[in-house]
This record gives structure tokens, C-alpha cells and sequence, in this order.
């Protein structure tokens, strides 16, 4: 790296910035050397005025004339290779140049005073002196981004000058030289403050570059990281919804075929629990979809006491295992808020999953009360409260406060951070306050929808099983290569009263055909471990049997297959599938019996 300064300060900059530098300088240099020939024109008009011999200075100022010329022809030079040149060559090339040049301008200022020695004037003398010393005074700050530069043209010409004192001052020159040395030392004093300066805004410019390039790699990583967990999200879905599908219909056959009544509060919090896993697993997707579209959530009607009671209904047991109580508050009037179920569940299930793991005793209340035309949604606890020096960070992603470590090192910090993302896609307001050791109160603002204005008794809610499915009619074929599913399927179907043959291939399933198996509806996979399409195998099938009826079931939510499949026309349902949902579409398919 070439250095630009002298070698007792050895401070290195990057070849761009010293570049930068070389420019300013040099545009400087010329200006002033162009400059310099109006100077001495002023004092060549005194000369005349005085009527003294004007040849020695007509010449300077034509010899500086010439050399103006040939500085701007230069600096044009300089430009035109600027872009095509690789910065280390520029300053190779052109740095030597610009401290010859700074010497030769040094020189050539300072002999202004030799040529206009005919003079003897000490009023001439005295304010030739002071224009030399302004135009050093000026350079002293422009040419000292490079300090080299700077150095030899104060030398030559100031220390030019000294030498001449003697001889143009007479007697007087004692005093004149001993002032002119003093302003030598204050201006290399100015001139070294200044190239301090020029160096430290390089620097920070440097530096300012610098955490601007981290921080567009680091914005990069993230989103690279954000797209490798959508990616993941978006291609495992298929795999990670089978176990969910499967456990919601192994649920629903066992409540058909149960004959226990002491089994039913414990089926139907099972059956909800099951639900609410639906519901979180759709909402964790939903939001890998909103992030990928980057799209507005729409706001729908959002009934609020079924929605909180599914709440209570999930974290019952947990309460009742920690010694807790968990209960809601309700206005007698309908609670309809404008927001998003999913988003609004998650938020929910959230806070109130905080709260029952650092209430250490007492118990958990959620409320919901209208407050002008916003429904207010509070989860009070009597736990441990958080810390006021914590309550700016409780929202970060990651962050735990210290007290909640001493009760439960589970976790990662997650689950508020997340109530926090859903409130800014609903677009909503969220907050919380809390008394350390007392207790805490979350909440969350949603829009109220018109129709709670409509006064109505809350009905009394009645902790039952769902209605059982009536029973069904007919055969069904269900092509899915998963083992736990297909059981699943099977069982679900038996216990509605259908005929099923679970197959895992379009060979298998063209087997079943010839074997005499007439299926009433079909529904199948899209993604086999066979490498086949579902699609294909489902279109292949209607041909085949055109009085049957079909619909693609699968996990996936971005395949342009299933988005073929809905714009030709064929029904495409998504794993989890609800039973209910499944069981009112065989209901239009079969017979009931």
C-alpha cells in the first residue's frame, strides 16, 4: 500500500480512499496555480503605476500562464483515466507527479518576490508578503489531505521567502523575519490539525463502509436463514402433517366405537387438544406463507368466547396437574373482534401457556371486555411477575427474564416474540404490565366488528362430545404410501360404515380395480415414495371409473400440481383434515345407510 503521509505519523488507508484524497489535492493544486497569474497581475499594474521595469513580471505571469494551461491539461488526463484505471496504478502514476508539481508551484509562487525586486517600496514589499502568506494560509487546508504534497509546497515557497527577507526589507527585516517565521510554525501546526482531520473523516468513512457491508451480509444470512426454514417448512409439510392427520382420525374412530361414558370428558379435551394442534400447525405455515408473499393478513369475524373456551378446554389438565385455576370472563353480549382465528389462537395459546408455567400457585384469568370500539383481551396471572428493567425486552425474540430461569430453564424465549409477530400482522396493538412478585397482565387491542352490538345470553357450554357421525354407505379408495395414515383411514372408515382399500401406488390401486373393488370416491395423495403423482393417478382412475367421484388430499401447500389440479377443477383438500370436514364430503359422495 503506498503511503500518502509522511513516514513519522505511518497511517494507512485503503488505495480508494487514498485516491479520494489525490483527487481533492490535485483539483486544488490546479485551481490554484490558475489562480496565481491574477495575483501577479495586480502587482505588475503597481509596478506600471510606479513606472518600473515590467518585463521580469510580464514574464512570470506568462510562464504561470503556460503552466496553468498545462495543469488543466493534466488534470483532464487525470480524469479520463480515473475510470479505467485501477486505483493502486493511479496513485503510482500520478502521486509523484502531484508532490513535483506541489514543489514547482512552491517555488514559482515565492518567486514573485525576485522578480519584483525593482521595487523598493516597503509598502509593496509588506503586501506582497501578506497575499503570499493568504494563499499559503488557503493550501494549508486544501493541499493537506496529502500531507507530502502540503510539505513541499510550504518549503519551497515559504522557506523561498525567508531567504529573500534580508535583502527586501533592509533594515527592517529582524522584525519581519522573526513574524514570518512565527506564522510558520502556526500554519504547519494548521496544516497538520488538518490532514488529522482528513484522515479521521477517511476513517470513518471507511468504517462506516465497513458496518454498512457487515450489516448487508448479515441482513443477507438472515434472510438466507429465513428462506432456508420456509424452504424446509414448505418442503417437509407433507411429512410433518401424516402423524397429525393420522392422530385426528384414530381420535374420531375411537369416539365412534366408545361405549364408556366415563370416557367421554377425557375424549372430548383429547379431541380438542388434537384441534388446537391442527390449528397451531396450520398457523405456523400460515405464517411461512405471509412471510414468503409477503401479503396483508385479511380481517375476518372472530366469535371470542368459543374461541377462549377451546383455550380453556387445552390447558385444563395442565392447570389442574400445576394446582391451578384456570377460568374466563366474559360481557353478556356477543364478542365478535375483527382479526385472524389462526394468529389470534396462537397469541393466546402463548400467554396463557406462560402463565400457568410461572404462576407458581393461584391461578390464570383470561377476560375479554369492550372498550369503546376495540375488544380488550387480557391473560391475568398471580405469578412471578417480570422486573421493570425487563419489561422494554419481554417481546425480543430469545430473551427470558431472569426470574422465569430460576423457575423453568425450558424454553428459548420464543413464545412472546411470537405474540408480538401475530399482533403486528393482525396489525393490532399488544402490551403487558406486571408487579414483580404479584403477577402479570397481558393484553391484546382487536377491532370490534358491528354485530356485538346485538345483546345476547352466552349460552351455558355443555362439555360433551361432538354429535356422532351418521353412519355411512359404500367403498372408498385411498391412495397414501404412509403405513401410520392408511391405518388411520382404515379405521376411521370402518367406523363410519365404508368399504376402504388403502393402497400405496398406481399399480397397487390398478390391482384393487381388477380384483373386483368398485370404489364409490377415491382420494388420493400427491406426494408417493414411488416417485408417482397422485394426480396422474387420481386422473387415470376417473377415466377408468367415471361414475366415482374424487379429491386430492395432501400436506403440501405450495405445489403447482395441486394449484393445477383446483384451476382444472378437481377438489383438493389439505392434511390435517378435519373428520367432520371429511365425513359431510363422503355424505355427498355415498349412501347413508
Amino acid at each position: 500500500m503506498i503511503k500518502i503521509i509522511n513516514d513519522k505519523a505511518p497511517y494507512d488507508i485503503k488505495p480508494h480512499s487514498q485516491l479520494r484524497l489525490l483527487n481533492n489535492v490535485l483539483a486544488r493544486l490546479v485551481f490554484s496555480i490558475n489562480a496565481v497569474p491574477f495575483v501577479g497581475t495586480v502587482f505588475a499594474i503597481w509596478l506600471y503605476k510606479l513606472q518600473l521595469p515590467l518585463t521580469p513580471v510580464i514574464c512570470w505571469i506568462v510562464l504561470y500562464l503556460i503552466a496553468a494551461v498545462l495543469a488543466r491539461f493534466w488534470h483532464h488526463r487525470y480524469r479520463q483515466k480515473l475510470s479505467t484505471t485501477a486505483d493502486t496504478t493511479m496513485l503510482a502514476q500520478w502521486l509523484p507527479w502531484v508532490n513535483r508539481v506541489a514543489l514547482l508551484h512552491g517555488i514559482g509562487l515565492s518567486s514573485l518576490m525576485l522578480v519584483t525586486a525593482m521595487s523598493q517600496s516597503f509598502d509593496f514589499t509588506l503586501l506582497l508578503n501578506i497575499s503570499i502568506a493568504a494563499i499559503i494560509a488557503a493550501n494549508a487546508t486544501h493541499l493537506t489531505p496529502l500531507l507530502g504534497a502540503f510539505q513541499r509546497f510550504f518549503i519551497s515557497c515559504w522557506g523561498m521567502l525567508l531567504v529573500l527577507i534580508p535583502w527586501r526589507y533592509g533594515e527592517t527585516w529582524p522584525i519581519t523575519f522573526l513574524l514570518n517565521l512565527l506564522y510558520a510554525f502556526a500554519i504547519y501546526r494548521h496544516a497538520l490539525t488538518s490532514h488529522a482531520f482528513f484522515l479521521q473523516q477517511v476513517r470513518l468513512e471507511e468504517d462506516s463502509i465497513l458496518l454498512a457491508e457487515k450489516f448487508r451480509l448479515a441482513k443477507e444470512e438472515a434472510e438466507h436463514a429465513l428462506h432456508d426454514k420456509n424452504l424446509f417448512l414448505t418442503t417437509a409439510s407433507h411429512d410433518l402433517r401424516q402423524p397429525i392427520h393420522a392422530m385426528g382420525f384414530l381420535i374420531e374412530a375411537i369416539v365412534h366405537k366408545n361405549r364408556d361414558p366415563q370416557l367421554n370428558p377425557q375424549l372430548h379435551d383429547l379431541q380438542e387438544s388434537v384441534r388446537s394442534l391442527h390449528l397451531m400447525f396450520n398457523s405456523l405455515l400460515d405464517l411461512t406463507i405471509i412471510e414468503n408473499n409477503a401479503v396483508n393478513v385479511p380481517q375476518t369475524e372472530v366469535e371470542l368466547v368459543p374461541l377462549i373456551n377451546s383455550i380453556i378446554t387445552l390447558f385444563r389438565e395442565e392447570a389442574n396437574n400445576r394446582g391451578l385455576t384456570l377460568r374466563a370472563r366474559f360481557p353478556r353480549q356477543r364478542c365478535v373482534a375483527l382479526g385472524d382465528l389462526s394468529l389470534l389462537k396462537q397469541s393466546l395459546i402463548n400467554l396463557t401457556h406462560n402463565a400457568l408455567r410461572y404462576t407458581p400457585q393461584g391461578g390464570v384469568l383470561i377476560s375479554v371486555r369492550l372498550r369503546g370500539k376495540e375488544w380488550l383481551i387480557e391473560v391475568w396471572d398471580t405469578g412471578i411477575g417480570v422486573a421493570d428493567a425487563e419489561k422494554n425486552q419481554i417481546f425480543s425474540p430469545f430473551y427470558r427474564p431472569e426470574l422465569a430461569w430460576r423457575i423453568d430453564s425450558a424454553g428459548h424465549g420464543l413464545g412472546l416474540a411470537v405474540v408480538a409477530r401475530c399482533a403486528k400482522l393482525m396489525k393490532v396493538q399488544c402490551g403487558m404490565s406486571s408487579i414483580e412478585g404479584k403477577g402479570s397482565r397481558f393484553w391484546l387491542r382487536l377491532p370490534a366488528s358491528d354485530t356485538v352490538t346485538t345483546l345476547a345470553p352466552l349460552p351455558v357450554r355443555q362439555k360433551s362430545l361432538s354429535t356422532p357421525h351418521r353412519t355411512l354407505a359404500g367403498t372408498c379408495l385411498v391412495v397414501d404410501d404412509d403405513p401410520l395414515v392408511t391405518a388411520a383411514w382404515a379405521s376411521l372408515m370402518q367406523a363410519w360404515g365404508v368399504t376402504v382399500r388403502c393402497v400405496a401406488s398406481a399399480n397397487e390401486a390398478f390391482a384393487v380395480l381388477q380384483s373386483g373393488f368398485s370404489p364409490q370416491a377415491i382420494l388420493c395423495d400427491q406426494r408417493l415414495r414411488s416417485g408417482e403423482s397422485g394426480f396422474d393417478i387420481l386422473q387415470e382412475l376417473l377415466q377408468r371409473l367415471p361414475q366415482a367421484s374424487g379429491a386430492m388430499v395432501s400436506g403440501e401447500f405450495n405445489s403447482e400440481i395441486l394449484q393445477q389440479a383446483e384451476r382444472e377443477g378437481y377438489l383438493v383438500l389439505s392434511k390435517p383434515l378435519e373428520p367432520s370436514q371429511l365425513h359431510a364430503l363422503l355424505s355427498q359422495w355415498l349412501s347413508p345407510e
